[in-house]
Protein backbone atom coordinates (compact mmCIF):
# COMPACT_ATOMS: atom_id res chain seq x y z
CA UNK A 1 0.00 0.00 0.00
CA UNK A 2 1.22 3.40 -0.82
CA UNK A 3 1.97 6.17 1.56
CA UNK A 4 -0.77 8.53 0.40
CA UNK A 5 -3.43 5.75 0.54
CA UNK A 6 -2.24 4.73 4.26
CA UNK A 7 -2.45 8.25 5.20
CA UNK A 8 -5.87 8.74 3.44
CA UNK A 9 -6.88 5.40 5.73
CA UNK A 10 -5.42 6.95 8.82
CA UNK A 11 -7.25 10.23 8.18
CA UNK A 12 -10.49 8.04 7.67
CA UNK A 13 -10.25 6.95 11.60
CA UNK A 14 -12.70 9.11 13.96
CA UNK A 15 -10.38 11.33 16.28
CA UNK A 16 -11.82 9.35 19.62
CA UNK A 17 -10.52 5.96 18.57
CA UNK A 18 -6.86 7.28 18.14
CA UNK A 19 -4.95 5.50 20.72
CA UNK A 20 -0.93 6.35 21.06
CA UNK A 21 -0.13 3.67 23.29
CA UNK A 22 3.07 1.82 24.35
CA UNK A 23 1.60 -1.48 23.72
CA UNK A 24 -2.03 -3.05 22.30
CA UNK A 25 -5.03 -2.69 24.73
CA UNK A 26 -6.43 -6.24 23.11
CA UNK A 27 -3.74 -8.64 21.53
CA UNK A 28 -5.37 -11.11 18.87
CA UNK A 29 -2.42 -11.48 16.73
CA UNK A 30 -1.20 -15.28 19.03
CA UNK A 31 -0.90 -17.61 15.42
CA UNK A 32 2.00 -15.22 14.67
CA UNK A 33 3.52 -15.12 18.48
CA UNK A 34 2.85 -15.16 22.16
CA UNK A 35 3.92 -13.95 25.56
CA UNK A 36 6.55 -15.93 27.28
CA UNK A 37 4.67 -17.59 30.06
CA UNK A 38 6.01 -17.06 34.10
CA UNK A 39 6.49 -20.76 34.45
CA UNK A 40 8.77 -21.02 31.48
CA UNK A 41 11.14 -18.30 32.39
CA UNK A 42 11.32 -19.49 35.66
CA UNK A 43 12.36 -22.76 34.28
CA UNK A 44 14.72 -21.01 31.91
CA UNK A 45 16.79 -19.04 34.56
CA UNK A 46 18.83 -21.52 36.05
CA UNK A 47 20.44 -22.40 32.85
CA UNK A 48 21.43 -19.02 31.67
CA UNK A 49 23.89 -18.34 34.30
CA UNK A 50 24.20 -21.34 36.66
CA UNK A 51 23.84 -24.47 34.85
CA UNK A 52 25.74 -22.81 31.58
CA UNK A 53 27.74 -25.72 30.45
CA UNK A 54 27.87 -27.13 27.11
CA UNK A 55 25.37 -29.98 27.01
CA UNK A 56 27.79 -32.11 25.02
CA UNK A 57 30.83 -31.40 27.57
CA UNK A 58 31.61 -34.50 29.93
CA UNK A 59 32.63 -32.50 33.61
CA UNK A 60 29.88 -31.41 36.25
CA UNK A 61 28.81 -28.14 34.15
CA UNK A 62 27.93 -30.30 30.97
CA UNK A 63 26.59 -33.53 32.60
CA UNK A 64 23.93 -30.28 34.52
CA UNK A 65 23.10 -28.78 30.58
CA UNK A 66 22.54 -32.69 29.40
CA UNK A 67 20.25 -33.13 32.31
CA UNK A 68 18.11 -30.38 31.69
CA UNK A 69 18.06 -31.05 28.03
CA UNK A 70 16.96 -34.43 28.47
CA UNK A 71 14.55 -33.36 30.69
CA UNK A 72 13.07 -31.43 28.43
CA UNK A 73 12.98 -34.12 25.95
CA UNK A 74 11.28 -36.57 27.64
CA UNK A 75 8.63 -33.90 28.67
CA UNK A 76 8.34 -33.13 24.73
CA UNK A 77 7.98 -36.91 24.14
CA UNK A 78 4.71 -37.63 27.03
CA UNK A 79 2.93 -34.57 25.26
CA UNK A 80 3.77 -36.12 22.12
CA UNK A 81 2.87 -39.73 22.94
CA UNK A 82 6.55 -40.37 21.26
CA UNK A 83 9.71 -42.01 22.23
CA UNK A 84 12.25 -39.17 23.48
CA UNK A 85 15.39 -40.21 20.86
CA UNK A 86 12.58 -39.68 18.29
CA UNK A 87 12.42 -35.56 19.56
CA UNK A 88 15.38 -33.68 17.78
CA UNK A 89 15.58 -29.69 18.94
CA UNK A 90 15.88 -26.99 16.54
CA UNK A 91 15.86 -23.28 16.69
CA UNK A 92 12.55 -23.11 14.83
CA UNK A 93 9.43 -24.31 13.16
CA UNK A 94 10.76 -23.02 10.37
CA UNK A 95 13.82 -25.48 10.62
CA UNK A 96 11.99 -28.05 11.46
CA UNK A 97 9.46 -27.81 7.94
CA UNK A 98 13.04 -27.27 6.25
CA UNK A 99 14.73 -30.86 7.89
CA UNK A 100 11.47 -33.01 7.69
CA UNK A 101 11.69 -32.06 3.85
CA UNK A 102 14.78 -31.88 2.66
CA UNK A 103 16.19 -34.70 5.26
CA UNK A 104 12.97 -36.88 4.08
CA UNK A 105 13.01 -36.18 0.40
CA UNK A 106 16.93 -37.01 0.19
CA UNK A 107 16.98 -39.61 2.17
CA UNK A 108 14.24 -41.53 0.29
CA UNK A 109 15.07 -40.79 -3.14
CA UNK A 110 18.38 -42.47 -1.87
CA UNK A 111 17.04 -45.08 -1.03
CA UNK A 112 14.27 -45.80 -2.94
CA UNK A 113 14.67 -43.66 -5.84
CA UNK A 114 11.01 -41.79 -4.75
CA UNK A 115 11.34 -38.45 -6.53
CA UNK A 116 7.77 -36.45 -6.05
CA UNK A 117 6.66 -34.69 -2.58
CA UNK A 118 2.86 -33.85 -2.11
CA UNK A 119 1.91 -30.49 -0.33
CA UNK A 120 -1.40 -28.70 -0.41
CA UNK A 121 -2.08 -25.59 -1.96
CA UNK A 122 -2.36 -23.75 0.91
CA UNK A 123 0.56 -24.42 2.96
CA UNK A 124 3.18 -22.56 5.28
CA UNK A 125 5.39 -20.34 3.43
CA UNK A 126 7.97 -22.85 5.23
CA UNK A 127 6.93 -25.46 3.69
CA UNK A 128 5.70 -23.95 0.32
CA UNK A 129 9.16 -22.61 -0.15
CA UNK A 130 11.30 -25.87 0.99
CA UNK A 131 9.07 -27.67 -1.63
CA UNK A 132 9.67 -25.56 -4.49
CA UNK A 133 13.33 -25.24 -3.74
CA UNK A 134 13.43 -29.00 -3.89
CA UNK A 135 11.92 -29.19 -7.05
CA UNK A 136 13.52 -26.31 -8.69
CA UNK A 137 16.69 -26.81 -7.67
CA UNK A 138 17.08 -30.58 -6.39
CA UNK A 139 15.05 -31.89 -9.20
CA UNK A 140 11.96 -33.13 -7.66
CA UNK A 141 8.79 -33.29 -8.86
CA UNK A 142 5.94 -31.34 -6.84
CA UNK A 143 2.47 -32.20 -6.86
CA UNK A 144 -0.01 -29.35 -5.44
CA UNK A 145 -2.85 -30.76 -4.16
CA UNK A 146 -6.77 -28.18 -4.18
CA UNK A 147 -8.79 -27.47 -1.11
CA UNK A 148 -12.14 -26.66 -1.25
CA UNK A 149 -13.68 -23.10 0.15
CA UNK A 150 -13.33 -23.74 3.14
CA UNK A 151 -9.78 -24.83 2.63
CA UNK A 152 -9.80 -28.22 3.29
CA UNK A 153 -7.63 -31.13 1.72
CA UNK A 154 -10.02 -34.11 0.50
CA UNK A 155 -8.04 -37.41 1.59
CA UNK A 156 -9.16 -39.03 -1.63
CA UNK A 157 -7.20 -36.36 -3.68
CA UNK A 158 -3.98 -37.63 -1.23
CA UNK A 159 -5.00 -41.00 -1.83
CA UNK A 160 -4.72 -40.60 -5.92
CA UNK A 161 -2.10 -38.52 -5.58
CA UNK A 162 0.29 -41.74 -3.64
CA UNK A 163 2.28 -43.86 -5.51
CA UNK A 164 5.86 -45.46 -5.58
CA UNK A 165 7.19 -42.63 -7.11
CA UNK A 166 6.34 -40.07 -3.94
CA UNK A 167 8.72 -39.30 -1.24
CA UNK A 168 6.55 -38.07 1.68
CA UNK A 169 3.46 -35.70 1.79
CA UNK A 170 3.73 -32.68 3.64
CA UNK A 171 0.19 -30.66 5.12
CA UNK A 172 -0.61 -28.21 7.65
CA UNK A 173 -2.56 -29.76 10.38
CA UNK A 174 -4.16 -26.53 11.27
CA UNK A 175 -3.90 -23.61 8.72
CA UNK A 176 -2.20 -20.48 10.28
CA UNK A 177 -4.56 -17.80 7.95
CA UNK A 178 -7.60 -19.00 8.17
CA UNK A 179 -7.61 -21.99 11.43
CA UNK A 180 -8.92 -25.31 8.59
CA UNK A 181 -7.99 -28.33 10.65
CA UNK A 182 -7.03 -31.07 8.52
CA UNK A 183 -8.02 -34.57 8.26
CA UNK A 184 -4.54 -36.01 9.37
CA UNK A 185 -5.48 -38.81 10.90
CA UNK A 186 -7.26 -40.47 8.00
CA UNK A 187 -4.71 -38.71 5.53
CA UNK A 188 -2.21 -40.45 7.84
CA UNK A 189 -4.01 -43.93 7.57
CA UNK A 190 -3.63 -43.50 3.80
CA UNK A 191 -0.22 -42.59 3.55
CA UNK A 192 0.67 -45.66 6.10
CA UNK A 193 -1.06 -47.95 3.79
CA UNK A 194 0.62 -46.67 0.60
CA UNK A 195 4.73 -46.68 2.59
CA UNK A 196 4.72 -43.41 1.98
CA UNK A 197 6.03 -41.20 5.17
CA UNK A 198 3.49 -38.31 6.55
CA UNK A 199 4.68 -34.78 7.78
CA UNK A 200 2.67 -32.27 9.30
CA UNK A 201 3.33 -28.82 9.90
CA UNK A 202 1.55 -28.57 13.86
CA UNK A 203 3.03 -25.26 14.75
CA UNK A 204 -0.55 -23.36 14.99
CA UNK A 205 -2.42 -26.91 16.59
CA UNK A 206 -0.13 -27.22 20.16
CA UNK A 207 -2.15 -26.10 22.90
CA UNK A 208 -5.00 -26.52 21.00
CA UNK A 209 -5.25 -29.67 19.34
CA UNK A 210 -4.34 -33.19 20.47
CA UNK A 211 -0.38 -33.56 18.91
CA UNK A 212 -0.21 -37.42 19.61
CA UNK A 213 1.52 -38.90 16.83
CA UNK A 214 -0.13 -42.36 16.43
CA UNK A 215 -3.63 -41.12 17.10
CA UNK A 216 -2.91 -38.40 13.69
CA UNK A 217 -0.86 -41.65 12.00
CA UNK A 218 2.31 -39.05 11.25
CA UNK A 219 6.27 -40.16 10.78
CA UNK A 220 6.90 -36.45 11.46
CA UNK A 221 6.00 -33.54 13.01
CA UNK A 222 6.93 -29.64 13.42
CA UNK A 223 6.66 -27.39 16.49
CA UNK A 224 7.76 -23.72 17.50
CA UNK A 225 7.64 -23.13 21.11
CA UNK A 226 6.90 -19.05 20.90
CA UNK A 227 3.44 -20.40 18.84
CA UNK A 228 2.50 -22.04 23.16
CA UNK A 229 3.79 -19.57 25.31
CA UNK A 230 7.04 -20.54 25.03
CA UNK A 231 10.56 -18.53 23.84
CA UNK A 232 11.69 -17.67 20.33
CA UNK A 233 14.34 -19.42 18.86
CA UNK A 234 13.45 -22.84 19.77
CA UNK A 235 11.57 -25.79 17.81
CA UNK A 236 10.79 -29.33 17.53
CA UNK A 237 10.95 -31.77 15.06
CA UNK A 238 9.54 -35.29 15.64
CA UNK A 239 11.12 -37.72 13.39
CA UNK A 240 8.78 -41.36 13.66
CA UNK A 241 11.80 -44.43 14.70
CA UNK A 242 12.56 -45.88 11.42
CA UNK A 243 11.91 -43.04 9.21
CA UNK A 244 14.51 -42.47 6.72
CA UNK A 245 15.49 -38.38 7.23
CA UNK A 246 19.51 -36.90 5.98
CA UNK A 247 20.60 -34.06 8.28
CA UNK A 248 20.59 -30.49 7.07
CA UNK A 249 22.87 -28.80 9.19
CA UNK A 250 26.23 -31.14 9.59
CA UNK A 251 28.88 -30.96 11.53
CA UNK A 252 29.20 -32.72 15.72
CA UNK A 253 27.14 -35.30 16.44
CA UNK A 254 24.15 -33.52 18.32
CA UNK A 255 20.75 -34.61 18.33
CA UNK A 256 21.52 -37.81 17.58
CA UNK A 257 23.49 -36.95 14.64
CA UNK A 258 20.13 -35.49 12.80
CA UNK A 259 21.02 -31.60 13.97
CA UNK A 260 24.51 -30.27 14.11
CA UNK A 261 25.20 -27.63 16.72
CA UNK A 262 25.31 -27.07 20.35
CA UNK A 263 21.90 -26.56 22.10
CA UNK A 264 20.22 -23.97 23.66
CA UNK A 265 19.59 -25.67 26.49
CA UNK A 266 17.81 -22.43 28.67
CA UNK A 267 14.95 -21.76 25.69
CA UNK A 268 14.78 -25.61 25.28
CA UNK A 269 14.03 -26.33 28.57
CA UNK A 270 11.63 -23.27 28.72
CA UNK A 271 9.92 -24.48 25.18
CA UNK A 272 9.31 -28.05 27.15
CA UNK A 273 7.67 -26.66 30.02
CA UNK A 274 5.49 -24.32 28.29
CA UNK A 275 4.42 -27.62 25.94
CA UNK A 276 3.80 -29.61 29.02
CA UNK A 277 1.33 -26.69 30.71
CA UNK A 278 0.10 -25.89 27.07
CA UNK A 279 -1.38 -29.44 26.87
CA UNK A 280 -2.56 -29.74 30.94
CA UNK A 281 -5.02 -26.71 30.04
CA UNK A 282 -5.95 -27.26 26.58
CA UNK A 283 -9.42 -28.70 27.06
CA UNK A 284 -10.28 -25.83 29.54
CA UNK A 285 -8.21 -22.88 28.13
CA UNK A 286 -9.93 -23.94 24.30
CA UNK A 287 -13.42 -24.31 25.45
CA UNK A 288 -13.46 -21.07 26.98
CA UNK A 289 -11.32 -19.70 23.99
CA UNK A 290 -14.45 -21.23 21.87
CA UNK A 291 -17.10 -19.37 23.55
CA UNK A 292 -15.13 -15.97 23.15
CA UNK A 293 -14.10 -17.09 19.28
CA UNK A 294 -17.67 -17.37 18.47
CA UNK A 295 -18.88 -14.34 20.47
CA UNK A 296 -16.10 -12.44 18.35
CA UNK A 297 -17.31 -14.41 14.73
CA UNK A 298 -20.97 -13.82 15.81
CA UNK A 299 -20.59 -10.28 16.38
CA UNK A 300 -18.50 -9.42 13.68
CA UNK A 301 -20.96 -10.83 11.20
CA UNK A 302 -23.61 -8.69 12.55
CA UNK A 303 -22.07 -5.41 12.88
CA UNK A 304 -19.31 -5.26 10.16
CA UNK A 305 -20.27 -4.06 6.66
CA UNK A 306 -19.01 -6.15 4.31
CA UNK A 307 -17.46 -8.64 6.12
CA UNK A 308 -17.57 -12.78 5.43
CA UNK A 309 -16.05 -15.40 7.74
CA UNK A 310 -13.27 -17.53 5.83
CA UNK A 311 -12.18 -21.53 6.41
CA UNK A 312 -14.24 -23.79 8.22
CA UNK A 313 -16.96 -22.49 10.00
CA UNK A 314 -16.70 -25.38 12.70
CA UNK A 315 -14.16 -27.66 11.90
CA UNK A 316 -11.30 -25.20 12.75
CA UNK A 317 -9.20 -23.37 15.92
CA UNK A 318 -10.42 -22.84 18.79
CA UNK A 319 -8.69 -19.30 19.31
CA UNK A 320 -9.07 -18.53 15.30
CA UNK A 321 -12.00 -15.87 13.63
CA UNK A 322 -10.50 -15.29 10.12
CA UNK A 323 -12.94 -12.49 7.50
CA UNK A 324 -12.57 -11.30 4.09
CA UNK A 325 -13.39 -7.71 3.92
CA UNK A 326 -14.66 -7.54 0.39
CA UNK A 327 -13.56 -4.41 -1.39
CA UNK A 328 -10.60 -3.32 1.40
CA UNK A 329 -7.04 -3.85 1.72
CA UNK A 330 -6.89 -5.13 4.99
CA UNK A 331 -3.65 -2.81 5.80
CA UNK A 332 -5.38 0.40 6.17
CA UNK A 333 -8.32 -1.65 8.51
CA UNK A 334 -4.74 -3.08 10.62
CA UNK A 335 -3.81 0.76 11.39
CA UNK A 336 -7.14 1.81 12.20
CA UNK A 337 -7.38 -1.43 15.09
CA UNK A 338 -3.66 -0.60 15.69
CA UNK A 339 -4.45 3.25 16.58
CA UNK A 340 -7.34 1.72 18.80
CA UNK A 341 -5.24 -0.37 21.00
CA UNK A 342 -6.08 -3.86 18.99
CA UNK A 343 -3.00 -5.96 17.74
CA UNK A 344 -4.40 -7.98 15.31
CA UNK A 345 -3.14 -9.13 11.85
CA UNK A 346 -3.92 -9.41 7.55
CA UNK A 347 -4.03 -13.24 5.97
CA UNK A 348 -2.19 -12.12 3.37
CA UNK A 349 1.15 -10.41 2.69
CA UNK A 350 0.26 -7.61 1.79
CA UNK A 351 1.68 -5.72 4.71
CA UNK A 352 4.96 -6.54 2.87
CA UNK A 353 6.99 -5.53 0.00
CA UNK A 354 5.83 -8.00 -2.58
CA UNK A 355 2.22 -6.49 -2.86
CA UNK A 356 1.52 -10.25 -3.14
CA UNK A 357 -2.54 -11.78 -2.83
CA UNK A 358 -2.80 -14.46 -0.21
CA UNK A 359 -1.83 -17.83 -1.80
CA UNK A 360 -4.14 -19.68 0.78
CA UNK A 361 -7.16 -17.19 0.18
CA UNK A 362 -6.47 -17.93 -3.77
CA UNK A 363 -6.37 -21.37 -3.35
CA UNK A 364 -9.76 -21.46 -1.34
CA UNK A 365 -11.56 -19.08 -4.74
CA UNK A 366 -12.06 -15.89 -3.14
CA UNK A 367 -12.55 -13.33 -5.73
CA UNK A 368 -9.15 -11.57 -6.81
CA UNK A 369 -10.62 -8.42 -5.90
CA UNK A 370 -10.97 -9.52 -2.00
CA UNK A 371 -7.57 -11.02 -1.89
CA UNK A 372 -5.69 -8.21 -0.04
CA UNK A 373 -8.61 -7.98 2.61
CA UNK A 374 -8.08 -11.11 4.72
CA UNK A 375 -7.79 -10.29 8.52
CA UNK A 376 -7.30 -12.39 11.57
CA UNK A 377 -7.95 -12.45 15.01
CA UNK A 378 -6.34 -15.31 17.10
CA UNK A 379 -6.94 -15.59 20.91
CA UNK A 380 -5.21 -16.03 23.38
CA UNK A 381 -4.96 -16.45 27.43
CA UNK A 382 -5.29 -13.01 28.10
CA UNK A 383 -7.89 -12.41 26.30
CA UNK A 384 -11.90 -12.19 27.74
CA UNK A 385 -15.54 -11.30 26.68
CA UNK A 386 -14.82 -7.77 27.63
CA UNK A 387 -12.49 -7.54 24.36
CA UNK A 388 -14.44 -8.97 22.07
CA UNK A 389 -17.27 -6.66 22.54
CA UNK A 390 -14.68 -4.02 22.10
CA UNK A 391 -13.02 -5.32 19.30
CA UNK A 392 -16.52 -6.09 17.39
CA UNK A 393 -17.43 -2.13 17.95
CA UNK A 394 -14.10 -0.79 16.95
CA UNK A 395 -13.96 -2.90 13.69
CA UNK A 396 -17.39 -1.50 12.96
CA UNK A 397 -16.90 1.51 13.42
CA UNK A 398 -13.11 1.31 11.45
CA UNK A 399 -14.65 -0.26 8.46
CA UNK A 400 -17.79 2.28 7.71
CA UNK A 401 -15.74 5.10 8.20
CA UNK A 402 -13.06 3.81 4.88
CA UNK A 403 -16.51 2.96 3.16
CA UNK A 404 -17.81 6.49 3.70
CA UNK A 405 -14.90 8.45 2.90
Amino acid sequence: MRPSAIQSMMQAIPKEIRVSRSRPVVYLDHSATTPLRDEALAAMQPYFAEFYGNPSSIHWAGRRGHAGLDQARRTVAAVLGAKPTEIVFTASGTESDNAALRGIALARRKQSGANRIVVSATEHAAIQRTAEDLRDNYGFGLTLLPVDGEGVVNPADVAAALGDDVALVSLLYANNEVGTIQPIATIGAACKAAGVPLHTDAVQAAGKLSLHVNDLCVDSLSLSGHKFYGPKGAGILYLRQGTPCQPIITGGSQEGSRRAATENVPSLVGMAKALELAEAEREGEMARLQLLRDRLIGGILESVEGVRLTGAPNHRLPNHASFVLEGLEAEGVLIGLDMAGIAASSGSACSNASQRPSHVLEAMGVPPADLYGGLRLTLGRSNTSEQMDFVVEQLARIVANIHSG
